[in-house]
């Protein structure tokens, strides 16, 4: 797997696991067995998860006394954003000649 970035978000993006993690790290800070309750996974299990994500630059791990609170950190999402930004102008495009074309359609049939 790549080093780069972007290649590392996606990557951490991909797994439903993380997904859901990354949504209940959105709600606040977690430790690794709050973020373990809702799977049927050990909190190794998660742990290796949760190192995807942080080396992803997704989440940031503190620590408070013997917990280590994971907590989300979504300036990688915004540079998946910025990429995915790039391709609006070809969807723009594709919908407006869809709009056309079906306004075509319309006024063909308006004629028949």
């Amino acid at each position: 797997m790549a080093d780069d970035p972007l290649s590392l978000t996606f990557a951490a993006l991909a797994d439903p696991t993380r997904r859901a993690i990354l949504a209940r790290l959105a709600e606040g800070a977690a430790t690794v067995k709050e973020l373990s309750a809702p799977f049927a996974m050990s909190g190794p299990a998660v742990s290796k998860h949760l190192r995807v994500l942080e080396r992803a630059g997704l989440i940031t791990r503190g620590r408070d006394a013997q917990w280590r609170p994971c907590a989300l950190d979504a300036t990688p999402l915004r540079e998946v954003a910025e990429w995915a930004d790039g391709y609006r102008r070809f969807w723009d495009d594709s919908y407006r000649r869809l709009d056309a074309y079906l306004e075509q359609l319309k006024e063909r049939k308006d004629e028949h």
